[in-house]
């Protein structure tokens, strides 16, 4: 992981808030905190101090309280007694996130084949159209975009409301992260490949073949994220 500044005693990990999010202050500070955990912007095991959050965030201690007690729940950090609040996250558990991941998108996948429309394969046919043209421009901020969109459109054509509601917790990206990705000429042509099969399966009702493509897409790029993380090169 690259050298950054302790959340202890510096600055740079944390984003302040605009003040318009006032109302959903703690949905906010969970959301940028766990992007930063999952990031790799803080250690294995590391202690951290629910003031100095506080005032990285520039908000009370009241909802930096409650976003930890989310965070905990998911099992990314604990909170001990007389040690105050650990990092938990590390190379296994996100190994772990992305295996149960792969597990959700490929049997979403499966069923997307089953009950996608004739309607919802023309508009997932045109956003691989799309990322094919962001591909070749290098716009890596629009393949963001598009990559959402391209995956929540397999979950509305799969219709799997429940499955849909699992995965939530297994978004293991933040936005630095994917726009790392994405600046890699080679990543983005692995991507769109895979992308552009994942798509002719389900277009073609082939959920066995629409499965297997969108497992091995979300444990590939998940090798990528381990790579950027925590510089692992191994195989999951």
């Amino acid at each position: 992981m690259a050298d950054e500044p302790n959340l202890s005693g510096g600055t740079g990990r944390i984003e302040k808030l605009d003040p318009q999010f006032q109302l959903t202050v703690r949905d906010h500070v969970h959301r940028i905190l766990r992007g930063a955990i999952l990031a790799g912007r803080f250690e294995p095991d590391e202690k951290v101090n629910e003031r100095q959050l506080a005032e990285q965030f520039g908000v009370s201690t009241t909802p930096v309280k409650e976003a930890l007690r989310l965070l905990e729940a998911e099992g990314l950090v604990q909170a001990l007694p007389r040690r105050g609040v650990l990092i938990r996250f590390n190379m296994n558990w996100a190994e772990e996130m992305i295996l149960a991941r792969a597990a959700l998108e490929s049997m979403i996948g499966r069923l997307a084949a089953r009950r996608i429309s004739d309607e919802s394969k023309a508009v997932l046919q045109a956003t691989v159209n799309l990322m094919e043209a962001a591909t070749e421009s290098g716009n890596a901020d629009k393949l963001i975009t598009l990559n959402e969109t391209f995956h929540d459109q397999i979950h509305r054509a799969s219709r799997c409301h429940y499955l849909a509601r699992l995965i939530e917790r297994q978004q293991f990206y933040d936005a630095s992260i994917r726009r790392v990705i994405h600046s890699d000429p080679t990543e983005r042509e692995k991507a769109l490949q895979e992308h552009t099969a994942i798509a002719a399966a389900i277009i073609d009702g082939d959920a066995e073949g629409a499965e297997k493509q969108m497992r091995d897409h979300v444990v590939r790029s998940g090798e990528t994220y381990l790579s950027i993380v925590f510089g692992s090169k191994k195989d999951i």
